[in-house]
């Protein structure tokens, strides 16, 4: 009971420390300055993933060899989101944050640059550390925002940041059709040093924390996820869901590049454009925090990925684009509200560490993604699209029996 009562008076300590920067909230200048920023930093992951065959010609590889660029620039952001991350929780961020992103513009820069195939690997591997700036400011904007707004702000964070993915396939396949591949780098690295001069001009003073050692920082994350029960139910839901996401839009391009449809690589990436609408939606589904609504909201948002899996397998199967169509636009809408949940109770259960929570959230959903690619190509050569979205549905029912057993958690959090 002592250790229970020290744990809670200590967390309500940190609490009111952290709110104290934010107690005005946050505005909605700010907030969109945050999601534009977060969106731009981690839009970088994905330039140069409908590049691939021109790069390959430029710097004379294989395509096989141009794969590597996304790989090393996935695991630079993964080492980034578990070493550097961390680091919210104890460095003062209104200097980190816009030293982080000056240092994606010099990879950035360094990646429109590079002479060879293996300076490329090294600087897009920079690029993908350096990413970690979107997700710091998810973190801070919850340490700003106030408890009455704190999904709303996040919601739209995290909206932003889910528009730059969507959003960079499609701005670098137009930028290197009429300039060339390293003109998007260029481009990007400029508005990234724009973007971190205004940040560091507007952030607010943040009030120093106790200074912890690194490696004790490190081992923290997972001292921290232990410790709360809600937080390990979120993780696993955002991790399935994650898992989910990433199998069915890998798939995708099987399905629509195959017969009956026989769509171009262009045609296939304009669907993807049906994905902002799921984008759109995280700010509402952050409303359902505010409201006390988070935990129903997560069951209802598995359920419609559940109906929208079933619904895409029948599409398929009957030959039908529009359907197909319909049930990406429900899986776009119910994975990303799913996620805005989980990340916004994972900023409410623990203030002085919600980087490392973060952290947790960001490795997990990386894990999953990995997860979901490789079983997306295995599930389409055992049996195609019906094999994919019946992998998909059993994921999807096992991430409910998790929100069903460990929803009493979560209504706490």
């Amino acid at each position: 009971m002592t250790n229970k009562t020290t744990a809670a008076d200590a967390n309500r300590t940190s609490a009111a420390t952290v709110s104290a920067p934010g107690a005005s909230g946050m505005n909605r200048g700010l907030t969109l300055l945050f999601a534009i920023a977060g969106g731009a930093a981690v839009g970088n992951l994905y330039w140069a993933q409908p590049l691939l065959h021109e790069m390959a010609g430029s710097l004379h590889i294989s395509p096989a060899s141009a794969g590597l660029l996304v790989t090393l620039t996935q695991i630079g952001y993964a080492l980034g989101a578990f070493f550097v991350m961390p680091l919210g929780d104890r460095l003062n961020r209104r200097r980190l944050i816009p030293t982080i992103m000056l240092a994606s513009a010099f990879a950035l820069a360094g990646s429109a640059a590079a002479p060879s195939f293996a300076m490329l690997l090294v600087a897009l591997a920079l690029v993908g550390v350096t990413t970690v700036a979107g997700q710091l400011l998810v973190a801070l904007a919850g340490d700003l925002a106030r408890d009455d707004q704190r999904g709303r702000v996040v919601g739209t964070v995290v909206s932003g940041i889910l528009m730059g993915i969507l959003a960079s396939r499609t701005i670098s396949g137009l930028v290197a059709d009429a300039f060339g591949w390293r003109a998007i780098y260029m481009a990007a690295a400029v508005l990234t040093v724009v973007l971190a001069t205004i940040l560091a001009r507007v952030l607010p003073a943040i009030p120093s924390r106790a200074s912890v050692g690194y490696t004790t920082l490190l081992a923290s994350v997972l001292t921290t996820v232990r410790r709360h029960r809600s937080v390990q139910v979120s993780l696993v839901l955002s991790a399935i869901a994650m898992t989910v996401f990433t199998l069915f839009w890998t798939a995708l391009t099987f399905l629509l590049s195959a017969a009956p449809f026989g769509y171009s690589v262009s045609r296939i990436g304009l669907v993807g454009l049906v994905g902002l609408a799921g984008a759109l939606t995280a700010q509402r589904a952050g409303r359902l925090h505010d409201r006390g609504w988070s935990v129903p909201g997560t069951g209802a948002g598995l359920l419609l990925a559940l109906a929208a899996v079933v619904l895409s397998a029948a599409g398929a199967g009957a030959g039908s684009i529009i359907i197909v169509l319909i049930s990406v636009l429900l899986l776009d809408i119910a994975i990303p509200a799913v996620n805005v949940l989980n990340q916004s109770r994972l900023m409410h259960v623990e203030p002085r560490s919600r980087s490392r929570l973060n952290t947790a959230f960001v490795t997990g959903n990386f894990i999953g993604a990995t997860v979901g690619s490789v079983l997306a190509a295995t599930l389409w050569q055992a049996g195609g699209w019906t094999t994919v979205m019946t992998g998909a549905a059993a994921l999807l029912t096992i991430a409910l029996t998790v929100w069903a057993v460990g929803r009493r958690s979560l209504s706490v959090a």
